[in-house]
């Protein structure tokens, strides 16, 4: 697959909705239990949130809590 060539505005949309995922599973993973369509919701975050991190694009992003809320996603 070719490289992606992103303007910074497009890298930064892009990084503020990971951001949004990251909220949505931080969320749901705080609540006691989740029912199915929660634990689904988190489930396509995750994978949002997984094929995000694989993109060569980033450059000074902190990707730390994208990584950090893949791993709580998971749990």
């Amino acid at each position: 697959m070719p490289e992606e060539t992103l303007t910074a505005a497009e890298i930064a949309q892009h990084y503020s909705a990971a951001l949004d995922s990251v909220t949505v599973i931080t969320d749901l993973m705080a609540l006691d239990a989740r029912d199915d369509d929660q634990t689904a919701t988190v489930a396509r975050n995750v994978e949002h949130l997984q094929i995000m991190v694989a993109k060569d694009y980033w450059t000074t992003e902190d990707l730390a809590p994208l990584n950090a809320a893949i791993t709580a996603g998971q749990a």
